[in-house]
């Protein structure tokens, strides 16, 4: 699973800014078909993302390709268009259904099989946007294909009538339902846009209180986002070293035949040992 701390959005009309995204030492770039596009600019789109897959080396970054969503009529084109370019993963917007997910998956999977590339070796990456797709996040978040769920904070607050604050108490039900989802079926939570790109200050603050919450990352869409969501999402060297600490005497520990013990003034146990591992995944890029 590739380590997405930061995942970048690109229309996929832009030449320009994809070729700049791959400059930026960014996780993931997600070219996109859906809102970044036009409705008049939907094909065009469609075939800059292919010469885009076929021209540019990526490097370390992951290449995602955005399709418009299911229902759209455009979401079948999309998916087929760019597929035989072999992206990393295909991101499905506004997901509401276990279904719609599997359609995606048999179509990858055709692919995978027509082209001899192994199977599942092409991920799924779904934007959970509504008040019908958090209910439904038990069925949808358990589909074999699936590697992260995106939360889109501004379209979950339009289904539900909620004002949009800066603090987003209103998005902190959902963004934790996410979470658990993602927790209990080994996927990566994705957490919401801040929207105001040039308030750097802001997105610190959201970033470094959905890292706590614990998304594994966030979506971006500014080059300027980079770098301040990238630093929330890695841990401290000071966690890294407390996280090491609390595995090496754990396991001390245990060796001795002790259960709870005492580091630093504070009892530690089993659930403050897997938080520490943790800690260390993500500092591995896990």
């Amino acid at each position: 699973m590739h380590s997405r701390r930061a995942l970048l959005y690109m229309p996929g009309d832009n030449w320009k800014m994809i070729t700049k995204s791959i400059t930026l030492g960014v996780d993931s770039i997600c070219m996109d078909m859906e809102d970044g596009a036009a409705v008049n600019k939907k094909a065009e789109a469609r075939e800059t993302i292919i010469r885009a897959l076929r021209e540019i080396d990526f490097g370390a970054s992951e290449k995602l390709a955005r399709i418009n969503s299911v229902g759209s009529g455009w979401e079948k084109d999309d998916i087929e268009a760019v597929l035989p370019y072999r992206p990393d993963g295909i991101v499905i917007p506004k997901v509401e259904s276990f279904e719609q997910v599997d359609w995606a998956g048999r179509i990858i999977e055709g692919a995978e099989l027509q082209h001899g590339w192994p199977l599942n070796s092409i991920r799924i990456l779904i934007g959970v946007e509504t008040a019908k797709g958090i209910l439904n996040l038990k069925e949808i978040a358990s589909h074999p294909r699936l590697d992260a769920i995106i939360f889109g904070g501004e379209d979950f607050a339009a289904s539900i009538g909620a004002t949009r604050t800066r603090d987003a108490v209103e998005l902190l039900y959902a963004r934790q339902a996410v979470i658990v989802a993602c927790a209990a079926n080994d996927l990566q939570a994705i957490d919401i846009v801040t929207i105001d790109y040039k308030d750097l200050d802001a997105l610190r603050v959201e970033s470094e209180f959905g890292a706590g919450l614990g998304f594994s990352g966030k979506q971006i869409i500014h080059p300027n986002q980079v770098r301040v969501v990238q630093d929330a999402f890695t841990p401290s060297e000071e966690a890294i070293a407390h996280a090491k600490r609390i595995v090496e005497t754990f396991e001390a520990s245990q060796k001795e035949g002790k259960g709870a013990y005492s580091l630093d003034g504070k009892m530690i146990d089993m659930p403050l040992l897997k938080s520490a591992q943790k800690v260390l995944a993500r500092a591995a890029g896990k």
